[in-house]
């Protein structure tokens, strides 16, 4: 996915006097897959198509953290993340509206009629088949059709996207990614999963064995692939490097104390300090699971084939 310049807001109102022939996407967009994909590409089209402006209407934070936190589903993207995979597929705009209870009670009509119409001014809705809004859900596809007749927009409800003959979805992507099958995930995203994070200090145990590595702190919202071994491509200011990655507890090293669960990196050919640097970290394959090794020495035979196995699948 390419770059481009996103203009993002948290405020619609008033947004109608600003921009004209408003191209609007809803959705929560979480993972920007393949289906998410078609439907802003189609958006994107249709906006320059019309000369218009292409908006991506999503809701921060995701409304189920909101009004059913102990069940939400963790994110698959951090936002940062998200805006920029969004903004490489050519939006004008992203409004990352703060979602509230208040918000939350609105009806399907009074979404349509005040928010999509009166604020922002849509002449065009693209939305998936399976999306709903407004007050407990209740608004369907179906719904903007009837609504759109009498408030002068029109709706394209993008089909689902099937790859090896299921729909893809963010569900079966959580899934995937979470059981550690980056690569079948690949094929509903369209890009190895991937996360974004700041380089923490560690311990300096992997620098003492010969394999120095960059430790990031997990958020909890937002989804881990399953503890183990990966290989993985690594991109540092801009540059690709290939390198192998361990998710977990450091179960060798952990001793009586229980450690936090973190990423550690071991980038190949990179030299130079990481210390608070940003790291994004793409997982290609699950090389291994995680596990405990009786001694340091036995750890690092494992790893020398772990960084081998990663070198050969990256052509290094």
């Amino acid at each position: 996915m390419g770059g481009s310049t996103l203009e993002i807001l948290t405020d619609y109102h008033g947004l109608r006097h600003h921009f004209k022939n408003v191209s609007v996407g809803l959705g929560n967009f979480d993972g920007v897959h393949l289906g998410h994909q078609r439907l802003i590409n189609q958006l994107v089209s249709r906006a320059r198509r019309s000369k218009g402006t292409s908006v991506v209407f999503t809701f921060e934070p995701h409304p189920a953290m909101v009004l059913n936190p102990d069940n939400a589903p963790p994110l698959l993207l951090a936002s940062e993340v998200k805006q920029h995979l969004i903004a490489g597929l050519g939006v004008d705009l992203l409004l990352a509206v703060p979602f509230t209870r208040e918000f939350a009670s609105l009806s399907p009509e009074r979404f349509v009629r005040e928010v999509l119409c009166g604020e922002i001014g849509a002449k065009a809705v693209f939305v998936g088949y399976n999306y709903t809004f407004g007050h407990r859900g209740a608004g369907t596809p179906e719904t903007l059709l009837e609504l759109s007749k009498e408030n002068g927009f029109t709706v394209k409800v993008i089909p689902p996207v099937m790859v090896q003959g299921q729909p893809v979805s963010s569900t079966l992507v959580r899934n995937l990614v979470a059981d550690g099958r980056v690569e079948e995930a690949k094929d509903y995203l369209g890009y190895y999963p991937l996360f974004k994070g700041t380089v923490v200090a560690g311990e300096r145990r992997g620098t003492r064995i010969g394999f120095p590595t960059a430790n990031l702190d997990v958020e909890e919202r937002v989804l881990v692939p399953a503890n183990g071994v990966y290989a993985v491509r690594t991109l540092i200011d801009n540059e690709v490097f290939y390198g192998v990655a361990n998710i977990g507890v450091c179960p060798t090293f952990a001793g009586s104390a229980p450690c936090k669960r973190r990423i550690e990196v071991f980038t190949f050919d990179f030299s130079g300090d990481l210390y608070g640097k940003s790291l994004e970290v793409s997982f290609v394959r699950r090389l291994r699971e995680e596990r405990r090794f009786e001694s340091a020495a036995e750890l690092v035979e494992q790893i020398r084939l772990d960084v081998a196995a990663a070198r050969a699948l990256a052509g290094r």
